[in-house]
């Protein structure tokens, strides 16, 4: 989902970040099954975890997760 480390720490420290409705740190486990919830500028992205690997080709990555729901974010 986010395709850069640095800027995925980011969104983390910033508390955009949930997994299973529970802050989530840039050093957060995850798990399959997980729920994360991410805030990306005015949406808001709930994916669950499908699979884990150690190492994942770019072009694989999002066959890890699936998006359960995108919605608009009214602030």
């Amino acid at each position: 989902m986010i395709k850069r480390r640095t800027l995925a720490k980011e969104i983390a420290d910033q508390g955009r970040i949930t997994i299973n409705g529970n802050k989530a740190k840039a050093a957060s486990n995850v798990s399959v099954g997980d729920t994360l919830t991410i805030q990306f500028g005015q949406k808001l992205v709930t994916i669950e975890i499908a699979s884990l690997r150690e190492t994942v080709k770019k072009d694989e990555a999002a066959t890890l997760y699936k998006v359960k729901s995108e919605e608009a974010v009214n602030e």
